[in-house]
């Protein structure tokens, strides 16, 4: 019990140490504002919150997660013939990627997929 207490002890001023030593070598001793305040989706969090919102900030965001769910349903097709019909895997398979890309081609219509303009 004694030597597990003095590991811990060692352990801990050795890591108070570090963290000092860290600290005061470290090679940025003044703060920048700019630096060290968050930066969320391309405003300043330190002004005004009544500013408006991007939209198209928000569509591209949306859709990159609707993308990013997507290619985490599309990751499994590859093992499920391993433990099913084939049939069945092809028809399913077939069916959600016309649905992938009939959203994709309606996203595209309807211009959401333009990043720049």
């Amino acid at each position: 019990m004694i030597s597990l207490t003095i590991m811990f002890l060692m352990i801990t001023s050795i890591s108070l140490i570090i963290m000092v030593l860290s600290h005061f070598l470290a090679k940025k001793l003044i703060e920048n504002r700019e630096k060290s305040s968050p930066f969320e989706c391309g405003f300043d969090p330190k002004s005004s919150s009544r500013l408006p919102f991007s939209l198209r900030f928000f569509l591209i965001a949306i859709i990159f997660l609707i993308f990013d769910v997507e290619i985490a349903l599309i990751l499994p097709i590859s093992i499920i013939p391993l433990y099913s019909n084939i049939m069945t895997w092809s028809i399913t398979s077939f069916i959600f990627i016309l649905i992938l890309l009939t959203g994709l081609y309606h996203e595209w219509n309807q211009g959401s997929l333009n990043w720049a303009k």
